[in-house]
């Protein structure tokens, strides 16, 4: 419908062109809350070790298998705009922690629905706002005063975050050595820049092979290429490699204007063959002389360089990723060369190891036994594609905990512990604020413990039991790590326990879901306009002329 208004004389006005919808007040706010709520009902059942997977399939029938709320967000196609807002909560969950994106999801939508109940009230969304962001500061104060630092040196407290954080994927007993590949991993390609510590999980690459099973996994340090050496006749495997990263390619260009070589005697043609061969034999002395012993280029290679290149025995891939090479780069110590005129001693890096091998159906170059590599790969193993992007997921998690913990090197209970703790603290802050806000901090406290309630749930306990027991173990002095063991169904020390977490993915989690909860209640007004239609297409059949 088009919105039409009338002058003063009667006149009509159209405000809002023909097909645009609009709903406002308190019908625009309940259609919101409701999608956004939906978003987190879905998301909840895979909360926990005992939580449960969702089998994706898509237009094209592929099918994904997994828990991770971040992945499951990203495959569903959600249409309604404050549904799409949590889907954004969890892709920033992912992007700045790599974890807790299932918690900050059903929060929001916990916070939402507490936040209807205060609407009916006729409290006014700018009060249940503020009372929020009064909530949160008071919730960050308190996670802050749990934390427990930790020295990045040990590993076991390391294991046993990176082992939390896989709690809920279905990658069973292989847990344990994801976990160790995931520490050394990230202890590899840590660097300290002044005060801090940086470890930046985009310098680890992970490549995924069907064939064997997950307990094959392994790390290499060095890089895995994606490519397979260009010539039959050169060397698969070379030891003590002296390594040269060329931004060149290794052929003669081609002018950019069309032009005419005119030839009258057959000895010319020769001599012209015989030049262009002799500049691209040049090229492969250049890089001999320098003890070359394997090329990766990033642009292409001429068949006749290849040749001299085979007969030299220098081992060689072409069109290798940029990011590829730039993990090599970090891996072996080589610097990238534009021109090969530049080549210099300086330029050159070494691996223990270079190596064609044959990984299920296809050929890839190993790069290993760098000395002390700032890149490096995780090789994933599984017997089927969907155990091995599971795993994938598992170890995507594993390692920014990790990085999460060695960078800012605080942890706090798991199990529910932490959000218990918030509501108590938040329900004694509520009292000295007063008025209309501190039911809104009240609803903070309420919709926080939606988290140990849903870990109860999925393990199949009593909701209400498990909540009014932690409730009275945290009212203790020195109880604050108190959680639900999800195994026994019974409240018990998580540091104890081993189930930890890092400080940043929980702060993070709390503050996503407060700033989407806020951002939602605060809309009156949708106003939406129609998709444009699609172009019709004339019908096929036999053209008439």
């Amino acid at each position: 419908m088009a919105y039409l208004t009338t002058t003063a004389s009667g006149q009509p006005v159209l405000v809002l062109k023909e097909g645009t919808t609009r709903s406002r007040g308190k019908e625009a706010q309940r259609n919101n809350i409701m999608a956004a709520r939906i978003i987190g009902e879905v998301l909840k059942s895979t909360l926990g070790p005992r939580g449960m997977d969702k089998m994706l399939v898509d237009s094209l029938g592929d099918i994904t298998i997994t828990n991770d709320g971040a992945a499951i967000l990203n495959e569903i196609e959600v249409e309604h705009p404050a549904g799409k807002m949590m889907v954004e909560i969890a892709k920033t969950q992912d992007d700045m922690v790599g974890d807790g994106t299932t918690t900050a999801v059903i929060f929001a939508g916990e916070l939402l629905k507490n936040s209807e109940d205060l609407l009916e009230q006729n409290i006014h969304p700018t009060v249940i706002v503020s009372g929020y962001r009064k909530a949160v500061q008071k919730a960050i104060e308190t996670i802050n005063k749990i934390a427990i630092p930790v020295n990045i040196e040990d590993r076991e407290t390391l294991r046993k975050v990176a082992l939390t954080s896989m709690g809920s994927k279905t990658v069973g007993p292989a847990k344990e050595h994801l976990a160790e590949i995931a520490i050394d991993a990230v202890k590899q390609i840590v660097e300290r820049r002044g005060e801090k510590n940086v470890a930046d999980i985009d310098n680890i690459q992970i490549i995924k092979k069907e064939g064997k099973s997950l307990f094959e996994s392994q790390l290499i340090k060095g890089v895995i290429i994606d490519k397979e050496v260009v010539h039959s006749d050169m060397p698969k495997k070379i030891e003590n490699a002296k390594i040269v990263l060329l931004d060149c390619p290794l052929e003669i260009e081609k002018t950019e204007i069309s032009a005419e070589i005119r030839i009258r005697d057959p000895t010319q043609i020769k001599a012209f063959l015989d030049k262009e061969n002799q500049m691209l034999k040049e090229m492969v002395d250049k890089i001999k002389t320098t003890g070359v012993s394997v090329v990766f280029c990033q642009k292409g290679i001429d068949d006749m360089v290849q040749h001299f290149l085979a007969k030299q025995g220098i081992l060689t891939a072409r069109r290798v990723k940029q990011s590829d090479m730039e993990k090599l780069a970090r891996a072996t110590g080589a610097r990238m060369v534009s021109d090969l005129d530049d080549l210099k001693l300086g330029d050159l890096g070494g691996a223990g190891i270079v190596e064609e091998r044959k990984i299920g159906e296809d050929k890839m170059i190993f790069v290993e036994k760098c000395k002390d590599p700032k890149s490096v790969a995780v090789l994933i193993r599984a017997g089927l594609e969907r155990m091995v992007d599971e795993a994938e997921r598992a170890l995507h998690d594993a390692l920014s905990v990790v990085s999460d913990v060695i960078e800012n090197n605080k942890i706090v209970p798991g199990g529910g512990a932490v959000e218990v703790e918030i509501a108590k603290e938040l329900r004694k802050h509520a009292t000295s604020i007063g008025g209309r806000e501190q039911l809104a901090i009240e609803a903070f406290a309420n919709a926080v413990e939606i988290v140990p309630k849903t870990l109860a749930e999925n393990a199949g306990l009593e909701t209400i039991d498990v909540i009014v027991t932690l409730r009275a173990a945290h009212e203790k002095p020195d109880s604050h790590a108190m959680g639900i063991n999800v195994f026994n169904g019974k409240v018990e020390n998580m540091l104890t326990n081993g189930v930890l977490e890092p400080l940043v993915v929980k702060e993070q989690a709390v503050k996503s879901a407060e700033e989407s909860a806020s951002m939602i209640l605060r809309i009156d007004d949708v106003i939406a306009s129609t998709k444009p239609k699609a172009p019709m297409t004339p019908p096929s059949g036999p053209e008439e002329y």
